[in-house]
């Protein structure tokens, strides 16, 4: 009796955070750019996990907007109404999101816990696409097949080999704000 009512209020709870996510993304339609000329590429994360998470610190670290690289539907109750605010795109594939994104002039930057090169000791451009990949599987895509893209790692301390994806977003954009703060608007 209480598997078939634990079954059903799950299944209750999905529509409510489907319903949810349909009523924001609909919202999305009408978000403004963030201050700052950068956008962060989010290359199939668990869309139940930090998806929204990520859009709050964008909204507060003046994003200019996400790409959504094969992620499917997530609560945005986390994001705190930031999921409304921060332009979303959606790609299916990394080759549509580039071409989408190639007018903006920006330059690439995947973050990998194997990269040569730390963020801290590394200039950002100004017109940067930062691109966060799976916790467990990485990007989608093979970097080398892009020399465009420079890869960059998160120096750490611990023993850990990679950090919570929202937690290395949020690192990412607050050392760009740090090198690039007083840059108004485009």
């Amino acid at each position: 009796m209480s598997r078939r009512r634990s079954r059903r209020d799950n299944e209750a709870r999905r529509r409510q955070v489907l319903q949810r996510y349909e009523r924001e993304k609909a919202r999305n339609c009408l978000a403004q750019p963030g201050r700052f000329p950068y956008v962060l590429v989010l290359d199939h994360l668990k869309a139940g996990y930090n998806v929204a998470k990520v859009f709050r610190s964008a909204l507060a670290m003046g994003a200019h907007a996400i790409h959504l690289l094969g992620i499917g539907p997530f609560d945005p109750a986390p994001a705190k109404g930031a999921f409304r605010k921060v332009p979303a795109h959606w790609h299916d594939d990394f080759a549509t999101l580039k071409s989408h994104v190639v007018e903006q002039d920006l330059q690439w930057i995947a973050l990998s816990p194997d990269a040569d090169e730390t963020l801290p000791d590394t200039e950002l451009p100004r017109r940067s696409a930062f691109v966060f990949g799976h916790e467990e599987h990485g990007l989608s895509f093979d970097p080398g097949q892009h020399p465009d893209i420079r890869l960059l790692r998160i120096p750490q301390a611990g023993q850990m080999q990679s950090l919570n994806v929202s937690i290395a977003a949020s690192i990412v954009m607050y050392e760009y704000l740090r090198q690039h703060g007083s840059i108004a608007s485009d």
